[in-house]
Protein backbone atom coordinates (compact mmCIF):
# COMPACT_ATOMS: atom_id res chain seq x y z
CA UNK A 1 0.00 0.00 0.00
CA UNK A 2 2.92 2.37 0.27
CA UNK A 3 3.54 1.87 -3.33
CA UNK A 4 0.09 3.06 -3.85
CA UNK A 5 0.13 5.83 -2.05
CA UNK A 6 3.90 6.97 -3.29
CA UNK A 7 1.98 6.33 -7.15
CA UNK A 8 -0.90 9.11 -6.26
CA UNK A 9 1.22 11.76 -4.91
CA UNK A 10 3.86 11.23 -8.00
CA UNK A 11 0.71 11.82 -10.26
CA UNK A 12 -0.65 14.74 -8.19
CA UNK A 13 2.85 16.13 -8.93
CA UNK A 14 1.74 17.91 -12.56
CA UNK A 15 4.13 17.83 -15.70
CA UNK A 16 1.68 20.47 -16.93
CA UNK A 17 3.59 23.96 -18.28
CA UNK A 18 6.97 22.27 -18.27
CA UNK A 19 8.16 23.17 -21.33
CA UNK A 20 5.50 22.96 -23.55
CA UNK A 21 5.25 25.88 -25.54
CA UNK A 22 3.53 26.46 -28.93
CA UNK A 23 5.84 26.97 -31.84
CA UNK A 24 7.19 30.47 -30.88
CA UNK A 25 9.21 31.49 -34.24
CA UNK A 26 6.51 33.41 -36.25
CA UNK A 27 8.58 34.85 -38.82
CA UNK A 28 7.29 32.70 -41.11
CA UNK A 29 3.47 32.76 -40.55
CA UNK A 30 0.97 35.26 -41.70
CA UNK A 31 -1.01 37.06 -38.61
CA UNK A 32 -4.37 37.23 -38.13
CA UNK A 33 -4.83 41.06 -38.13
CA UNK A 34 -5.66 41.13 -41.86
CA UNK A 35 -8.82 38.76 -41.26
CA UNK A 36 -11.83 39.41 -40.84
CA UNK A 37 -13.63 39.19 -37.37
CA UNK A 38 -15.83 36.91 -38.74
CA UNK A 39 -13.47 34.52 -40.36
CA UNK A 40 -11.44 34.77 -37.14
CA UNK A 41 -13.83 33.74 -34.85
CA UNK A 42 -15.03 30.72 -37.22
CA UNK A 43 -10.99 29.84 -37.50
CA UNK A 44 -10.98 29.97 -33.94
CA UNK A 45 -13.81 28.17 -33.32
CA UNK A 46 -12.39 25.16 -35.80
CA UNK A 47 -8.74 25.40 -34.13
CA UNK A 48 -10.70 24.94 -30.36
CA UNK A 49 -12.91 22.36 -31.63
CA UNK A 50 -9.85 20.67 -33.26
CA UNK A 51 -8.20 21.02 -29.48
CA UNK A 52 -10.81 19.65 -27.55
CA UNK A 53 -11.52 16.51 -29.97
CA UNK A 54 -7.65 15.71 -29.69
CA UNK A 55 -7.98 15.91 -25.63
CA UNK A 56 -11.17 13.91 -25.32
CA UNK A 57 -9.86 11.02 -27.73
CA UNK A 58 -6.95 11.23 -25.30
CA UNK A 59 -8.54 10.68 -22.60
CA UNK A 60 -10.91 8.08 -23.60
CA UNK A 61 -7.61 6.45 -24.56
CA UNK A 62 -6.04 6.94 -21.28
CA UNK A 63 -8.92 5.77 -19.04
CA UNK A 64 -9.68 2.82 -21.34
CA UNK A 65 -6.09 1.21 -21.16
CA UNK A 66 -6.05 2.00 -17.74
CA UNK A 67 -9.19 0.25 -16.94
CA UNK A 68 -7.58 -2.82 -18.43
CA UNK A 69 -4.60 -2.62 -16.80
CA UNK A 70 -6.07 -1.41 -13.17
CA UNK A 71 -8.07 -4.77 -13.48
CA UNK A 72 -6.03 -7.46 -14.53
CA UNK A 73 -4.81 -9.17 -12.16
CA UNK A 74 -2.04 -10.29 -14.40
CA UNK A 75 -0.83 -6.85 -14.98
CA UNK A 76 -0.16 -5.96 -11.20
CA UNK A 77 0.98 -9.23 -10.23
CA UNK A 78 3.59 -8.30 -12.91
CA UNK A 79 3.86 -4.85 -11.74
CA UNK A 80 4.43 -5.46 -8.21
CA UNK A 81 7.07 -8.47 -8.78
CA UNK A 82 9.04 -5.90 -10.86
CA UNK A 83 10.00 -2.63 -9.19
CA UNK A 84 12.39 -1.49 -11.99
CA UNK A 85 8.99 -1.93 -14.10
CA UNK A 86 6.91 0.06 -11.43
CA UNK A 87 9.84 3.33 -12.14
CA UNK A 88 9.85 2.87 -15.68
CA UNK A 89 6.13 2.98 -15.98
CA UNK A 90 6.02 5.74 -13.37
CA UNK A 91 8.49 7.80 -14.96
CA UNK A 92 7.82 6.91 -18.67
CA UNK A 93 5.13 10.19 -19.20
CA UNK A 94 7.09 12.58 -17.85
CA UNK A 95 10.31 11.42 -20.01
CA UNK A 96 7.26 11.73 -22.85
CA UNK A 97 6.62 14.98 -22.40
CA UNK A 98 10.47 16.80 -22.21
CA UNK A 99 10.78 14.97 -25.70
CA UNK A 100 7.57 16.42 -26.95
CA UNK A 101 8.77 20.22 -25.35
CA UNK A 102 12.40 19.88 -26.59
CA UNK A 103 11.47 18.66 -30.20
CA UNK A 104 7.99 20.42 -30.73
CA UNK A 105 9.39 22.39 -33.61
CA UNK A 106 11.55 20.43 -35.21
CA UNK A 107 9.17 17.37 -35.27
CA UNK A 108 7.07 17.01 -38.35
CA UNK A 109 2.99 17.20 -37.59
CA UNK A 110 2.82 13.47 -38.22
CA UNK A 111 5.22 12.80 -35.73
CA UNK A 112 4.05 15.15 -33.21
CA UNK A 113 0.71 13.02 -33.44
CA UNK A 114 2.44 10.14 -33.17
CA UNK A 115 4.14 11.16 -30.00
CA UNK A 116 0.94 12.59 -28.64
CA UNK A 117 -0.63 8.66 -28.88
CA UNK A 118 2.07 7.31 -27.34
CA UNK A 119 1.98 9.37 -24.85
CA UNK A 120 -1.42 8.95 -24.03
CA UNK A 121 -1.40 5.51 -24.18
CA UNK A 122 1.81 5.25 -21.48
CA UNK A 123 -0.30 7.54 -19.34
CA UNK A 124 -3.21 5.51 -19.67
CA UNK A 125 -0.99 2.33 -18.43
CA UNK A 126 0.52 3.83 -15.48
CA UNK A 127 -2.62 5.32 -14.57
CA UNK A 128 -3.90 1.75 -13.16
CA UNK A 129 -3.49 2.21 -9.78
CA UNK A 130 -6.51 4.28 -9.98
CA UNK A 131 -8.97 1.42 -10.91
CA UNK A 132 -7.10 -0.84 -8.51
CA UNK A 133 -7.57 1.33 -5.29
CA UNK A 134 -11.06 3.42 -5.98
CA UNK A 135 -14.46 1.56 -6.48
CA UNK A 136 -15.68 2.50 -9.74
CA UNK A 137 -18.90 4.24 -8.44
CA UNK A 138 -16.64 7.40 -6.53
CA UNK A 139 -14.36 6.76 -9.83
CA UNK A 140 -17.38 7.67 -12.30
CA UNK A 141 -18.84 10.37 -10.05
CA UNK A 142 -15.64 11.99 -9.80
CA UNK A 143 -15.06 11.93 -13.36
CA UNK A 144 -17.98 13.70 -14.21
CA UNK A 145 -17.41 16.06 -11.58
CA UNK A 146 -14.29 17.04 -13.21
CA UNK A 147 -15.77 17.45 -16.62
CA UNK A 148 -18.00 20.08 -15.10
CA UNK A 149 -15.32 21.73 -13.56
CA UNK A 150 -13.33 21.79 -16.20
CA UNK A 151 -16.09 22.53 -18.66
CA UNK A 152 -17.48 25.69 -17.00
CA UNK A 153 -13.65 26.98 -16.20
CA UNK A 154 -12.40 26.10 -19.90
CA UNK A 155 -16.07 28.19 -20.90
CA UNK A 156 -14.87 31.33 -18.50
CA UNK A 157 -11.78 31.13 -19.99
CA UNK A 158 -12.54 31.67 -23.77
CA UNK A 159 -15.35 33.54 -23.33
CA UNK A 160 -13.85 36.14 -20.57
CA UNK A 161 -12.20 39.36 -21.83
CA UNK A 162 -10.35 39.87 -18.40
CA UNK A 163 -6.35 39.21 -19.10
CA UNK A 164 -5.74 36.07 -17.17
CA UNK A 165 -2.06 36.18 -17.47
CA UNK A 166 -1.02 37.62 -13.70
CA UNK A 167 -3.67 34.94 -12.65
CA UNK A 168 -2.21 32.04 -14.66
CA UNK A 169 1.38 32.96 -13.61
CA UNK A 170 -0.01 32.85 -9.82
CA UNK A 171 -1.14 29.67 -10.45
CA UNK A 172 2.39 27.88 -11.82
CA UNK A 173 4.15 29.31 -8.97
CA UNK A 174 1.66 27.36 -6.73
CA UNK A 175 1.73 24.52 -9.15
CA UNK A 176 5.64 24.37 -8.61
CA UNK A 177 4.81 24.77 -5.04
CA UNK A 178 2.24 21.44 -4.59
CA UNK A 179 4.85 19.77 -6.63
CA UNK A 180 7.91 20.61 -3.87
CA UNK A 181 5.33 19.68 -1.07
CA UNK A 182 4.07 16.49 -2.74
CA UNK A 183 8.26 15.06 -3.20
CA UNK A 184 9.13 15.86 0.35
CA UNK A 185 5.13 14.21 1.59
CA UNK A 186 6.33 11.07 -0.08
CA UNK A 187 8.62 10.18 2.48
CA UNK A 188 7.27 12.29 5.62
CA UNK A 189 3.44 10.14 4.33
CA UNK A 190 1.95 13.31 6.20
CA UNK A 191 -2.22 12.46 6.02
CA UNK A 192 -2.74 16.31 7.09
CA UNK A 193 -0.26 17.85 4.12
CA UNK A 194 -1.64 15.24 1.65
CA UNK A 195 -5.33 16.78 2.36
CA UNK A 196 -4.07 20.32 1.94
CA UNK A 197 -2.18 19.63 -0.90
CA UNK A 198 -4.89 17.92 -2.80
CA UNK A 199 -7.58 20.88 -1.49
CA UNK A 200 -4.46 23.57 -3.42
CA UNK A 201 -4.36 20.98 -6.33
CA UNK A 202 -7.80 21.70 -6.90
CA UNK A 203 -7.90 25.54 -6.85
CA UNK A 204 -5.12 25.55 -8.69
CA UNK A 205 -5.94 23.39 -12.05
CA UNK A 206 -9.57 24.67 -11.74
CA UNK A 207 -7.29 28.40 -12.47
CA UNK A 208 -5.12 26.97 -15.10
CA UNK A 209 -7.68 25.49 -17.05
CA UNK A 210 -9.04 29.08 -17.45
CA UNK A 211 -5.70 30.36 -17.85
CA UNK A 212 -4.74 27.51 -20.55
CA UNK A 213 -7.70 28.11 -22.69
CA UNK A 214 -7.31 31.51 -23.33
CA UNK A 215 -3.44 31.38 -23.91
CA UNK A 216 -4.63 28.94 -26.31
CA UNK A 217 -6.86 31.51 -28.14
CA UNK A 218 -3.99 34.30 -27.78
CA UNK A 219 -1.50 31.83 -29.75
CA UNK A 220 -4.31 30.99 -32.39
CA UNK A 221 -4.00 34.77 -33.09
CA UNK A 222 -0.46 35.07 -33.06
CA UNK A 223 -0.33 30.90 -35.44
CA UNK A 224 -2.47 32.51 -38.55
CA UNK A 225 -3.13 30.31 -41.31
CA UNK A 226 -0.15 27.83 -41.41
CA UNK A 227 -1.33 24.60 -41.47
CA UNK A 228 1.50 22.72 -39.94
CA UNK A 229 2.14 24.93 -37.36
CA UNK A 230 -1.49 25.29 -36.47
CA UNK A 231 -1.66 21.64 -35.95
CA UNK A 232 0.88 21.41 -33.81
CA UNK A 233 -0.16 24.06 -31.13
CA UNK A 234 -3.61 22.29 -31.17
CA UNK A 235 -1.56 18.92 -30.27
CA UNK A 236 0.38 21.25 -27.64
CA UNK A 237 -2.92 22.52 -26.48
CA UNK A 238 -5.11 19.31 -25.88
CA UNK A 239 -1.79 18.13 -24.26
CA UNK A 240 -1.66 21.40 -21.74
CA UNK A 241 -5.57 20.82 -21.34
CA UNK A 242 -5.67 17.24 -21.01
CA UNK A 243 -3.01 17.38 -17.94
CA UNK A 244 -4.99 19.81 -16.21
CA UNK A 245 -7.68 17.42 -16.32
CA UNK A 246 -5.97 14.79 -15.47
CA UNK A 247 -4.64 16.55 -12.50
CA UNK A 248 -8.19 17.97 -11.61
CA UNK A 249 -9.79 14.81 -11.66
CA UNK A 250 -6.91 13.31 -9.27
CA UNK A 251 -7.15 15.51 -6.87
CA UNK A 252 -10.69 15.47 -6.71
CA UNK A 253 -10.42 11.73 -6.40
CA UNK A 254 -8.08 11.77 -3.16
CA UNK A 255 -10.41 13.91 -1.74
CA UNK A 256 -13.67 12.39 -2.06
CA UNK A 257 -13.11 8.57 -3.61
CA UNK A 258 -14.14 5.80 -2.29
CA UNK A 259 -11.12 3.22 -1.81
CA UNK A 260 -11.94 -0.33 -2.46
Amino acid sequence: MVLYREWELLYNISINNIGIKPMTDYTKLNTATAQTAVDYDAGLRAFMLKVYNYMTMALVMSGAIAYFAGTSVEFQNTIMANHALVYIIMFAPLVLVFIFSMRLQSMSLQATQALYWVFSAVMGLSLWFVFAIYTRESIVETFFITAATFGGMSLFGYTTKRDLTGMGHFMIMGLWGIIIASIINIFMHNSMASLLISVLGVVIFTGLTAYDTQKLKQYYYMGGSDATASGKLAISGALNLYLDFLNLFLMLLRLMGNRR
